[in-house]
């Protein structure tokens, strides 16, 4: 009988499981809810664009070439131009199966083992396990309520041109930031481009959660302020439309863009996909986002309301204003990686702290999305947190 065993690397991660089904109060991933799918809209759009042009996925790249479908890209460099203020051409536009693989390609473009870059110490999970398994160094940075901490940034960017170590790039959520829900303000997004200039470091801008806006305005990105080439810019259609449908982009300049692209070895991310989208963006996008945002900014009062409620002043948080999370900062006797195996033999799976921070503090803190759940399951779900933490942890300021 053959052993795999027998010819993995020391360095081979664990098996995975068998998956069964999703627990019953799914606070973890960027999933979306059913009801909020448009798939009638999205079934109208495949068959339309099939019949108009379903002859052309006989080739890799439909009639488009290996950046994506055109339609789709020219799509894009309007919604970037009207909503994030970016100017680009859809010649700067390159199709992604999904956001992650824009992190793949900038990684794999600009990163070696022993590299250094940096990152808010809170962020996404994502691109803390990447950064850690090619061997990189992370700096970071703290964040405030208006984003990343600007003059922490600055030191950090002395300190490191004095040890002659210069960081392959600064990588920011800063619209809707992941996992603390903070948008960075337009002035901190003018200095960090001219720190990006004065050091010569790119800036590795991911921008996938800023279609969500239900509160104030969505600034403008910061690659719109950028004239010299700097800012490499990443967006997606997974939380705005459907996580499934996994369909990214990445922006840059075309001298940036050409050297990204031959590590995009894929054949081509799925044309269908993106041709459907295309359709769909075209007719519905900003109605649809629209009713969109509307649903989450309710499901995020309601878990609001239910921590207030169940945790009392043992939990803290800010408000989100847009997205799908919230960043909660529970007592420190709240050990947040023991609470996820807790909590997920109760049906709850949550995001431990540890997972989402580069600060030791964060083992203290649990991401909670409530983009997939239903409101009654955002209830439920939030109360069974508290009640593992008063039994669990011993916390005494819980509401009982």
């Amino acid at each position: 009988m053959f052993n795999i065993k027998n010819f993995l690397h020391p360095a081979s991660p664990d098996p995975v499981s068998v998956w069964t089904e999703f627990p019953k109060y799914n606070f973890v991933g960027g999933h979306n809810e059913a009801d909020n799918i448009p798939f009638v809209e999205l079934k109208e759009a495949v068959g339309k664009v099939l019949l108009k042009e379903g002859r052309d996925l006989a080739k890799y790249g439909l009639e488009s070439g290996p950046q994506g479908y055109l339609p789709l890209r020219q799509f894009i460099a309007r919604k970037l131009k009207n909503r994030a203020g970016i100017e680009c051409s859809d010649k700067e536009i390159l199709m992604l199966s999904g956001s992650l693989q824009a992190l793949e390609l900038v990684n794999q473009t600009l990163l070696k083992k022993g590299d250094t870059v940096i990152i808010e110490e809170d962020n996404y999970g994502g691109t803390i396990t990447r950064l850690n398994k090619l061997g990189i160094k992370m700096v970071g940075i703290p964040l405030e309520a208006d984003g990343m901490n600007m003059d922490e940034l600055e030191n950090a960017l002395v300190r490191l041109e004095s040890d002659n170590i210069k960081p392959r790039y600064i990588y920011t959520i800063p619209t809707i930031q992941n996992p603390t829900g903070t948008v960075m303000s337009v002035e901190k997004r003018k200095r960090l481009l001219a720190l990006s200039s004065k050091f010569g470091i790119p800036i590795f801008e991911d921008d996938c959660y800023a279609d969500l806006i239900w509160e104030g305005d969505r600034p403008p990105a910061i690659k719109s302020f950028d004239t010299e080439g700097y800012v490499i810019y990443c967006g997606s259609f997974s939380k705005s439309i459907a996580p499934a449908l996994r369909v990214g982009y990445l922006v840059a300049k075309w001298e940036v863009l050409s050297r990204i692209m031959p590590h995009k070895t894929d054949a081509g991310s799925g044309a269908l996909e993106q041709m459907s989208l295309a359709v769909f963006c075209e007719d519905s996008f900003d109605e649809h986002v629209s009713a969109l945002t509307q649903v989450l900014g309710k499901k995020a009062d309601v878990m609001c309301e239910a921590i207030d409620e169940y945790f009392g002043l043992s939990a803290t948080y800010m408000r989100p204003t847009g997205g799908i999370f919230i960043w909660v900062d529970l007592s420190d006797h709240v050990d947040t990686s023991r609470l996820a195996e807790l909590a997920l033999k109760k049906g709850v799976a949550i995001n431990p702290g540890a997972e989402w921070s580069i600060n030791p503090n964060g083992q203290h803190k649990i991401r909670l999305c409530f983009g997939s759940p239903s409101i009654k399951e955002i209830k439920e779900g939030v109360q069974i947190l508290a009640k593992l933490c008063r039994d669990e942890f011993k916390v005494s300021t819980l509401v009982p």
